[in-house]
């Protein structure tokens, strides 16, 4: 090889390691370039996987991610990140995550107080009004596209509880809102500052716009132990008990304890729920439980436990077991045919023929399996399909007849939570909070996402919001419109 040539080779390779970024950031006077050095095509991967779609993480994601360190796109240079068992910076990836989160939340709530979103894109009232007038919606769909319209202009306000105790108000937390069948009360489970929980009923016939006032009705009941789940019980009428499962403690045993709603309120009157009606039964370990306003299945209650299903009469006491292969969190009776739905840790869904009885293999009807532990079962008013969803985030409509996923729902968030599902089929909408802390309305009908509301409170385990929807809040006359529990404070989502 002559002189000449190996001079030309050595050129090329030195302009091909400048042009080379990786190679440039090596050089210490190019390190303020280093945030352009990456390629445009390859700016977009990061920003699918953050949670926040703010401009600074647009920022960020230009820059190369070099291990062992995180960019600040607000200071504009590099920061280390030190392993854990010696780490005096308090700069990890799970704060940083959660201040992208935290910054994602409020602006998201700076949005819903500025503009009204859209539940589909081109759909406002003046035009589907002139669809309607050409003939081009039928008046199913326009009914269904007008109330999604309202769900999209929902407006948060904060609702004032008054109480026979103000300074207790301050200081609970709530942890679960349930609402009877006419939306009329609210059965409350708060966590009280000392340890354990307490129950209350809110009284919604006074929540009246503009100003939002509702009276929360306490009493002395108090429990040290985990409040498992929750149900409205028809014993005496419509919603007169609340059925609770507690988690065992220590030496004692769970058990499932039935609660006058009367016991709520001052002035009952004579002969209707007297509080010396409550009663409770020991059940070990009960995961979910479920009340029965089947013919068939008269003044009974389900209750989930380990490996079994324990069907008990209140009246008579009588009780049937069935046991199952894993753990049983949730169960709802059909109200038609005599069957009770579960939904298992292992992900299997399975319903108990009440005709079959314990004995004998025929007491399995319908069989249904998701890839992850089922955490909701709700049942449909056809009684032909039924919504479920797990721990994985998927929520699947299931057809009973065929035994067929129909559809399902994106967006919904959970990695090992106990969350619900709202399934109101009047307005034509799931509803469902997620593990992070966010708020998800679909359509019933195409699956389609119709309102993400994000948390007064910023995002975190034990600040998972508790929401109830009905059309009509307070009753007969009471407007529609979601309620949610967060916190000390309750919200009201109301149509403007």
């Amino acid at each position: 090889m002559n002189k000449s040539s190996w001079q030309s080779r050595r050129r090329r390779g030195r302009r091909s390691h400048q042009q080379n970024p990786w190679f440039r950031l090596r050089d210490p006077d190019d390190r303020s370039n280093s945030r352009a050095a990456r390629p445009a095509q390859d700016s977009g991967n990061h920003d699918d996987e953050s949670p926040s779609t703010s401009s600074g993480t647009a920022a960020a994601s230009s820059v190369p991610e070099l291990p062992g360190f995180y960019f600040d796109p607000e200071k504009k240079r590099y920061f280390r990140l030190l392993p854990g068992h010696n780490n005096c910076n308090p700069l990890t990836k799970e704060s940083i995550r959660q201040k992208e989160m935290e910054s994602k939340r409020l602006r998201l709530l700076e949005e819903e107080d500025k503009q009204k979103k859209i539940a589909r894109m081109g759909f406002n009232a003046s035009s589907m009004l002139r669809k309607s007038q050409l003939g081009f919606l039928n008046v199913s769909n326009y009914c269904h596209l007008a109330h999604e319209l309202r769900l999209s202009c929902m407006e948060r306000k904060k609702v004032q509880i008054r109480s026979l105790d103000p300074s207790a108000l301050a200081s609970d937390r709530f942890n679960l809102i349930l609402a009877d069948t006419n939306s009329d009360r609210l059965f409350t489970v708060n966590d009280v500052k000392v340890g354990g929980s307490k129950y209350g009923i809110i009284n919604l016939q006074s929540l009246k716009t503009p100003t939002l006032k509702v009276f929360m009705h306490e009493n002395l009941y108090f429990t040290n132990r985990k409040v498992n789940s929750v149900c409205w019980a028809s014993l005496n009428h419509l919603d007169s008990h609340i059925l609770l499962c507690l988690m065992g403690l220590a030496e004692t045993p769970g058990c499932a304890t039935l609660l006058p709603a009367s016991l709520f309120v001052n002035n009952h009157p004579a002969g209707i729920d007297r509080p010396g009606m409550l009663c409770s039964f020991r059940i070990p370990g009960a995961w979910s439980c479920a009340w029965s306003l089947n013919i068939q299945a008269n003044n009974c209650f389900s209750t989930g436990l380990s490996r079994r299903v324990l069907l008990t009469n209140v009246v008579t006491g009588h009780r049937q077991s069935f046991g199952t292969s894993s753990d049983v969190l949730a169960q709802q009776f059909a109200l038609m045919a005599p069957l009770l739905f579960n939904g298992c840790r292992s992900g299997e869904i399975f319903a108990i023929d009440l005709r079959c009885g314990n004995q004998g293999k025929g007491w399995k009807a319908t069989r249904l399996f998701h890839d992850s532990a089922v955490t909701s079962v709700r049942i449909l008013q056809d009684e032909q399909c039924l919504m479920a969803s797990d721990m994985a985030g998927k929520i699947k409509l299931w057809d009973l007849r065929t035994t067929k996923c129909i559809r399902q729902y994106e967006g919904h968030v959970n990695e090992y939570a106990y969350l619900p599902l709202h399934v109101h089929e009047e307005e034509g909408i799931l509803m469902a909070v997620g593990q992070d802390c966010y708020t998800r309305i679909w359509s019933l009908h195409d699956a389609h996402l119709l309102r993400t509301i994000p948390s007064p409170y910023p995002a975190s385990k034990a600040d998972i919001p508790s929401v109830a929807f009905s059309s009509q809040l307070g009753g007969s006359r009471g407007a529609p419109g979601l309620l949610m529990a967060v916190g000390q404070d309750l919200y009201c989502y109301s149509y403007s």
